[in-house]
């Protein structure tokens, strides 16, 4: 009896003691249970977050439309409908895949002309550096390598050059080569090297980027296109509501419109002042003015010196070692250059988008006085004080995505230089030099456009017609472009 009631103690002790051994197994259970549970949660949101992550940086890589920038600084916005890249096609951001970033800018051109571009003249306004026509029929445009990256922390390097064909023959220079700064105090940055100048709103822009096939008028005739020397760049942002830069350039003076590299090797300078804004979502604004001083020693200028020499040349005549207008200089001015720019853009929005619709109005005035001296293909010498003047005015709509139509008119006016010039491409003829721009062009991508224009050139001494196809495509990495 002892036995039995013994071993029923011990049964009742036994099964009091398994529930409480039970219970630490169990809440351990609940512990792994819960961290199991915590870490499925956290690697769900680190999932989440990295797709998000993922989305951020696709959308990043596409350029947008609108842009959030510090106050004061004006917006800058894309020049026509930008939408995603192909799948086929990367799309490069400015610290991304390669270093340094790499790109290429193609264009073709097909021009039709109702006379020979090869004699184009404008009275009055001898041509120089690339502002010759473009050549009749099929050619290939200028091709354009880029190359940009981060030096370090203080520095940042851009390359560009550009190869085309010249009178049948390939030419390959540098356009660009400068270096500049990342971290200067009190919104400064310094450029030094070889740079397009800042003087004007078109002249440091790249010609893949303008909105017609050739540049304005007045650049063609005063700057051969573009300003682009040698020198230092000082650029100042202010710390102000509004948008404000002032900027200096000490420049070599040794590309047209300079020459001779005057004052030993610092023979032009420009000061810049440009300021900006916003007016509401949908309109924002620029305006600036310019200066740019330049000495010249012996600034070649092209064209035909004499008109009945311009005759003689292509009289048909092999033999032209008895010709004058061969056996003569070229045009030579020596003096002093002042180039005052005003620019204006106003552009437009519905709502800051830049997808579906936008217009741009644009425009510039351009005034140049010249003191000095011009030694003639006769070796004559002439003094020369001349004010002339040119302008343009242009307006670019794009109603719907991808399609844009622009309209562009320039005009060129110069004081008379005296009777000495009477028979010279330097005297100006009895109508001021106009044009009439208009074209349309089409974009499929941010990588390639293509562009049709027409233009009524009344520059010289018949009107002319002139039709042109172009074609832009860009591989590679390629920045934004500017305001």
């Amino acid at each position: 009896m002892r036995t039995i009631l013994l071993c029923f103690l011990s049964l009742y002790l036994l099964a009091g003691a398994i529930p409480a051994l039970a219970e630490p197994e169990s809440e351990i259970d609940l512990l792994r249970a819960e961290l199991k549970q915590m870490r499925a949660d956290y690697e769900a949101r680190i999932a989440d977050l990295e797709r998000r992550l993922d989305t951020a940086e696709q959308t990043a890589a596409v350029p947008q439309t609108t842009t959030v920038q510090a106050p004061g600084t004006a917006t800058a916005t894309a020049d026509a409908y930008q939408p995603a890249p192909s799948i086929g096609q990367p799309a490069m951001t400015g610290g991304g895949a390669f270093n340094p970033d790499i790109g290429v800018i193609l264009q073709g051109m097909a021009w039709s002309y109702d006379h020979d571009p090869e004699e184009y003249q404008i009275p009055g306004f001898p041509l120089s550096g690339h502002a010759e026509l473009a050549p009749e029929g099929l050619s290939l445009g200028e091709a354009e390598i880029n190359i940009s990256a981060n030096v370090d922390d203080k520095f940042t390097a851009w390359l560009t050059v550009p190869i085309h064909v010249h009178e049948g023959d390939t030419e390959v220079e540098i356009e660009e080569a400068w270096i500049e700064t990342l971290a200067l105090p009190a919104g400064l940055s310094l450029r030094m090297g070889r740079f397009m100048s800042n003087i004007g709103y078109l002249n440091s822009k790249h010609p893949h980027s303008w909105d017609f096939a050739d540049q304005a008028l007045p650049y063609q005739a005063f700057l051969g296109t573009h300003y682009l020397d040698d020198g230092l760049q000082l650029r100042w942002l202010a710390p102000t509501d509004t948008y404000l830069e002032l900027g200096g350039e000490l420049l070599r003076g040794d590309h047209y419109l300079g020459g001779g590299e005057g004052d030993s090797g610092v023979g032009a300078y420009s000061l810049t002042a440009r300021t900006g804004g916003d007016v509401g979502f949908d309109h924002s604004w620029q305006a600036g003015l310019s200066y740019l001083h330049v000495d010249a020693e012996n600034r070649p200028l092209g064209g035909h010196a004499h008109a009945d020499e311009h005759e003689e040349d292509h009289d048909g005549d092999e033999d032209h070692e008895g010709d004058e207008g061969h056996e003569d200089g070229p045009l030579m001015f020596g003096g002093d250059t002042g180039l005052w720019i005003a620019d204006f853009v106003w552009k437009w929005a519905p709502n800051g988008n830049w997808k579906q619709r936008n217009f741009v109005f644009q425009a510039e005035y351009l005034l140049r006085n010249e003191d000095g001296f011009y030694t003639m293909p006769d070796a004559d010498v002439l003094p020369w004080d001349v004010n002339q003047s040119g302008w343009y005015v242009q307006a670019v709509y794009q109603p719907f995505p991808r399609w844009r139509f622009g309209m562009r008119y320039d005009r060129l006016s110069s004081d008379n230089p005296g009777a000495a010039f009477a028979d010279s491409i330097l005297m100006p003829g009895s109508d001021d030099p106009q044009r009439y721009s208009f074209m349309t062009d089409w974009s499929n991508s941010e990588f390639s456009r293509l562009r049709l224009q027409y233009t009524l050139d009344k520059t010289s001494h018949e009107d002319d017609n002139q039709w042109g196809l172009q074609y832009i495509f860009s591989i590679g990495a390629h920045g934004a472009h500017s305001f």
